[in-house]
């Protein structure tokens, strides 16, 4: 065995990220362009893993969304994209009749309760 090249492993460059809240950041239902960044486009509250929050960070975030929906500064769910489509496409094809036909076995008017 030729014991000249030595087994290395690929060195990969690894960039420490910084955390996403800084020490002089208050986390507070008032903070709102904090609590944004922890937002799905839905409204959503994203997760820990994706915040790269620690466990108590994570758990003052979600106090904080949810008592600034309490209050009204936060929407509960964010429908806007949801709604212009909606509005775009035609709710009818063709003219609308009107279906007289009732029917026979129903129990809705039986009243042997």
């Amino acid at each position: 065995m030729d014991k000249s090249k030595p087994f290395h492993k690929s060195k990969r460059s690894f960039r420490r990220r910084l955390p996403p809240i800084g020490s002089g950041d208050r986390i507070d239902y008032r903070n709102m362009s904090l609590i944004s960044r922890f937002l799905s486009e839905q409204g959503k509250i994203l997760s820990r893993r994706t915040n790269r929050l620690t466990l108590k960070q994570q758990r003052l975030i979600t106090i904080a969304i949810k008592q600034a929906r309490i209050l009204s500064l936060l929407p509960f769910r964010n429908n806007e994209k949801q709604l212009e489509r909606v509005e775009s496409i035609p709710r009818t094809t063709g003219p609308r009749t009107k279906n007289k036909e009732t029917p026979q076995n129903s129990n809705w008017n039986s009243s042997s309760y």
